[in-house]
């Protein structure tokens, strides 16, 4: 009896084993509700503490040179208002882990700017920024009528047109998963401070850039 219940509990844990990892479709409102939520939290708890929640443990922002966002949040405290920002529009890889975002931000004291994140899907689904930044404008982009998300196309596979196989689950909770490549994104970051963000987003036939930021030194 007892060697069959050692068996059974093999065959158990076997089965366990052999679950497929987690599958996400590419939905750019999942995107946009995290957004949302994002900046529902900054109102309610506060802007430096709702940057350190909703950030993977290696994200980075700019400062101006790149750092490790939750140790410098670490040492932030909460403004006495937060900055509030609306997203214009959204990009989703084929896979459905990794997205960009981007729109406009107002501070209290009414000046304005721009902002674009990159978002990776963390523990149980969860949508975790992976990198932020944003720069002052004179004045604000023009906000699109309707915010809208976009899904990149598939990168050709090993079966033809067949999307790849999805990532393996990761053992190092957000630790990212092999990018699909349909949705690339590089920040390069000057001596003086400067920097270029850009998100490029492969259509089928070529990667068009949907994103392309400068920030001037200084700024």
């Amino acid at each position: 009896m007892r060697a069959r219940l050692a068996l059974l509990a093999l065959a158990a844990a076997a089965l366990v084993a052999a679950k497929p990892p987690l599958r996400f479709q590419p939905d750019p409102s999942s995107v946009i509700a995290a957004e949302i939520a994002f900046n529902r939290l900054a109102q309610e708890k506060g802007q430096s503490t709702a940057f350190a929640e909703t950030a993977a443990d290696d994200a980075v922002m700019f400062v101006p040179q790149k750092v490790l966002a939750k140790e410098w949040l670490k040492k932030q405290a909460n403004p006495a208002a937060s900055v509030r920002w609306s997203t214009s529009v959204v990009y989703v890889s084929c896979d459905g882990n990794l997205a960009a975002s981007t729109g406009n931000w107002t501070r209290p004291d009414g000046s304005v700017g721009y902002y674009s994140t990159i978002w990776r899907r963390g523990k149980k689904g969860r949508w975790l920024w992976i990198m932020d930044h944003g720069d002052t404008l004179t004045s604000a982009r023009a906000a699109p009528e309707f915010l809208s998300g976009k899904v990149a196309t598939c990168k050709r596979g090993p079966q033809g047109d067949a999307p790849p196989p999805p990532p393996a689950p990761s053992k190092k909770g957000d630790a990212p998963p092999p990018p699909d490549e349909s949705l690339l994104w590089s920040a390069d970051v000057a001596t003086d401070g400067s920097r270029q963000v850009t998100v490029r987003m492969w259509t089928g036939a070529a990667y068009e850039t949907v994103i392309d930021d400068t920030v001037r030194a200084g700024s």
